[in-house]
């Protein structure tokens, strides 16, 4: 949909994916066949950090450029924090922890446990303490990192008219579509793909590999599971991610959401009557 809006708007695509933007993560992302239409593809290494404040920082001269030139920009993809704290203009977005920093948070946590951890942050910064699940070490480790962090980045976007756009449709179209894209995906080399990354030196436990089934299929490489068992983690997990996004778009500022009929994926529905012509030309 993104690509046909694009045709008819002269739009620029920006990729807002997550793990799209690492190189050599290619068909377990599904990127674009088309690379060449889309920014910000295919930034970093998998074994890079790469998180929402270094996306905004490269996202914001493309943008600023576009607007001056009168172009339309298209942001899409599947990571909608990403699409949040641009369109909402989050303020106080922080830098990534240094490696060194989240090594050793994790080796505390190993060590003396997250209660050490909790009391730390509760002495520093009670209010924040106040607002997250402290026996939660993801949560206590990340505020701490966030504390330890510095220059926060805050921004404004160019006035561009602002439309956000979700196709919606219902667990019971998206379920058999989810399974099927794993089965697709395996088939057409996703196992090799992993494989080579492991090959060129890329560890289990890369930032890139925390994508969807990249885990799972480089513990079938290394013979710990069988294809099998990674399948039906992935079609788990995906279906998982794929419900917190349901639960993410109900929350979505200023979102319009656009059912779409039992004819698909046969069928592409906002080329025909096109519902999303209309929400952008009306603003509704």
């Amino acid at each position: 949909m993104a690509e046909w809006l694009a045709d008819r708007h002269d739009a620029l695509l920006i990729n807002s994916d997550a793990f799209q933007v690492y190189r050599g993560l290619d068909i377990g992302t599904n990127k674009p066949i088309d690379r060449s239409r889309y920014r910000m593809l295919d930034l970093v290494d998998p074994d890079e950090e790469f998180g929402v404040r270094k996306w905004i920082e490269a996202v914001l001269p493309l943008l600023s450029n576009s607007f001056d030139r009168g172009r339309n920009v298209i942001v899409v993809g599947g990571t909608g924090y990403y699409v949040r704290a641009l369109f909402e203009e989050y303020g106080d977005l922080q830098e990534a922890p240094a490696p060194e920093l989240r090594a050793a948070l994790n080796e505390r946590i190993r060590m003396e446990g997250v209660d050490a951890l909790a009391r730390e942050l509760t002495e520093r910064a009670p209010e924040v303490a106040k607002k997250i699940d402290l026996k939660n070490p993801a949560r206590v480790q990340r505020a701490i990192e966030r504390l330890e962090s510095t220059s926060p980045l805050t921004f404004r976007l160019p006035p561009f008219r602002k439309i956000k756009i979700a196709l919606a449709p219902s667990a019971e179209q998206l379920t058999p579509i989810l399974e099927s894209r794993v089965e697709q995906m395996i088939a057409t080399g996703w196992p090799d793909e992993v494989a080579s990354l492991l090959d060129s030196g890329v560890k289990i436990n890369a930032p890139g590999m925390r994508a969807i089934g990249y885990r799972a299929l480089a513990n079938v490489v290394s013979g710990r599971i069988t294809l099998g068992e990674a399948r039906e983690q992935i079609i788990l997990e995906t279906r998982q991610y794929a419900k917190r996004q349901r639960t993410w778009l109900r929350s979505e500022p200023n979102l319009k959401t656009m059912p779409l009929p039992d004819t698909w994926p046969n069928e592409e529905p906002w080329t025909t009557g096109s519902n999303v012509e209309r929400i952008i030309h009306s603003g509704e």
